[in-house]
C-alpha cells in the first residue's frame, strides 16, 4: 500500500504521481490510465479523489476522454509536461538552489558525483 504524504492532499500527489510516470514512460502517449475503480481499489482511496485527480489532468489537456473506454494520454503530453516542469523548475527551483550553493561555497566538483570524471 502506497504511503502519502501529510503535507498536500492525496488527489494532488496522485496528479504529480502520474505526471511523473508520464515524464518517466512508465505511462506511454497514447495508453489508457487505469480506471477509477482500481486505482480506487489499489491505493485503497475514495473514487471522488481518483476523479479529482484525473479531472485535473483533463483540464490541463493532458489525458483525453474516450466516450465509453476511459482516459488515454493525449499525443505530445509528455513533451508538455517536460517543457513546463523545466520552465517551472528553472523559474522557481533552480534559483534556490543556486542561492544555496553559494551560500555553502560549494565548487563543481563539490556538486558532481565522486568518481564520475565531471559527468552526471
Amino acid at each position: 500500500m502506497k504511503h502519502w504524504q501529510t503535507d498536500s492532499p492525496i488527489y494532488i500527489q496522485l496528479y504529480q504521481e502520474v505526471i511523473q510516470r508520464i515524464i518517466d514512460g512508465h505511462i506511454l502517449e497514447g495508453e489508457a490510465l487505469p480506471s477509477v475503480r482500481r486505482v480506487s481499489a489499489e491505493y485503497e482511496l475514495n473514487p471522488i479523489t481518483i476523479s479529482k485527480a484525473y479531472q485535473m489532468l483533463q483540464d490541463e489537456n493532458i489525458v483525453e476522454k474516450v466516450r465509453g473506454k476511459g482516459l488515454f494520454v493525449r499525443a505530445g503530453a509528455q513533451l508538455d509536461i517536460l517543457e513546463r516542469e523545466r520552465s517551472n523548475f528553472l523559474t522557481h527551483e533552480w534559483p534556490r538552489v543556486l542561492e544555496k550553493i553559494s551560500r555553502f561555497h560549494l565548487s563543481l566538483d563539490d556538486l558532481l558525483p565522486k568518481g564520475s570524471g565531471g559527468k552526471l
